[in-house]
């Protein structure tokens, strides 16, 4: 029997998405499930977006070009000036998803066997695309009881070798939600430049900062050749399943090498460019109602969290994320219990166990993820059935490692 690759067997399951089959037999018994697991906003996509798939005139569904329409290029130029990032239609490369950006990232500025240094915690599936591009992720450790501040200077000085090729961060931070500042980014910039490594900086959550002001790698000074912003509309607009991105650079051997990667996949999506062209009309106040009611839902679940016995969970500065401690010392057998064998009057919860989220073993066994992706009124139901749980979960339990869990 043929054997499936060593890549195919490193290839790390998803902390987010591996308990669905275990919501999915509690709904079937009947129980509703709050999904707090995962970035799935419920706000509405905008309807002139959608509209503007709906009524676009065409007669062939064609190709576009590899880097993605001019068109839409062009119109992003114009939504990061009103950021302060200052590019051109030229160093932007659209692509499949902020996932396709990250790959391609990673593809064109490491070899195999180089390394990425990366804040732990972090995004999960950075694991994946680091597996895909055979490179290794180094974590530096950040702590909830500074609520996620950027690791010291030293602790990044400590974890570069002759390989390191590159730092990632994600600005908004996705799982913890913590807005990197200023001073924290030029600590970045001034380590960068001196090592000279690349920055790659994932801005999905640009737009939802609540406690100070967003600032972007691109506007970081002395940086053009060393900064790739990794984008995406899927949060933005509420665009999930659009599955359009963007790669942005200044330096120009890294879009010479990117463009070769965008067209042995030949194009990105055509309908989902028209979306994303649509979406930068919308009226510059468009955001402030969205930021307005993740911040209600933000303040609802950590003021919630807060009055649970033995729980501790920093305010996130951004995202829509929050990473809680739980007096439990597995939080992975905790979530696989909320599912299989827990309900308050008919309803549980599904979290991420934040285990998944941590690349040095042992970290983030009594934590979890958390997106306040849904309405205030869910939120609260959601924490009322968290704090039935802790108060009913039997702690003989919470030793023992989650067991048959499907990796789907």
């Amino acid at each position: 029997m043929p054997s499936i690759s060593q890549r195919g067997q490193d290839m790390p399951a998803s902390p987010i998405r591996k308990l669905v089959p275990y919501a999915e037999a509690a709904k079937k018994r009947g129980v509703h499930v709050y999904h707090l697991n995962i970035g799935q906003p419920d706000i509405e996509t905008p309807p002139s977006i959608l509209d503007a798939v709906r009524h676009f005139n065409f007669k062939v569904l064609e190709y576009s070009h590899s880097a993605g329409n001019e068109s839409y290029r062009h119109k992003l130029v114009s939504y990061y000036a009103k950021k302060n990032i200052d590019v051109n239609y030229k160093q932007i490369i659209i692509t499949t998803g902020g996932s396709e950006a990250i790959l391609f990232a990673m593809l064109s500025c490491l070899d195999a066997g180089d390394e990425v240094i990366i804040p732990e915690p972090f995004y999960a599936n950075y694991n994946g695309f680091a597996t895909e591009a055979g490179i290794k992720v180094v974590p530096v450790t950040s702590y909830i009881e500074s609520g996620f501040a950027l690791p010291s200077t030293e602790a990044f000085e400590k974890a570069i070798t002759s390989r390191t090729k590159a730092i990632l961060i994600c600005n908004p931070n996705n799982p913890t939600g913590y807005l990197y500042t200023g001073p924290e980014l030029n600590t970045l910039r001034q380590l960068v430049k001196k090592r000279g490594l690349y920055l790659f900086s994932d801005e999905a959550y640009r737009e939802f900062c609540y406690e100070g002001e967003h600032l972007s790698a691109m506007q970081l000074e002395g940086l053009e050749e060393n900064v790739i912003l990794l984008d995406t509309i899927s949060k933005r607009y509420s665009a999930c399943g659009g599955r359009i991105g963007a790669l942005v650079t200044r330096n120009q051997e890294v879009l010479d090498a990117v463009i070769k990667f965008a067209q042995a996949r030949l194009s990105p999506p055509a309908f989902s460019q028209i979306l994303g062209e649509a979406a930068v009309d919308l009226p510059d106040d468009y955001f402030n109602t969205t930021k307005e009611e993740y911040r209600k839902r933000r303040n609802a679940l950590v003021e919630r969290l807060s009055r649970i016995e033995g729980v501790f969970c920093p305010s996130p500065g951004g995202a829509f994320y929050a990473i809680a401690r739980l007096p439990v010392s597995d939080a992975e057998h905790f979530s696989q219990w909320l599912l299989e064998s827990f309900a308050f009057k008919g309803q549980t919860l599904m979290l991420a166990p934040a285990e998944g989220f941590y690349g040095t073993d042992g970290l983030g066994k009594n934590e979890v993820r958390m997106a306040y992706v849904l309405n205030v009124d869910s939120i609260h139901n959601a924490m009322d059935c968290l704090e039935a749980a802790l108060r009913e979960y039997p702690q003989s339990f919470s030793s023992k490692k989650a067991h048959n869990l499907s990796y789907k």
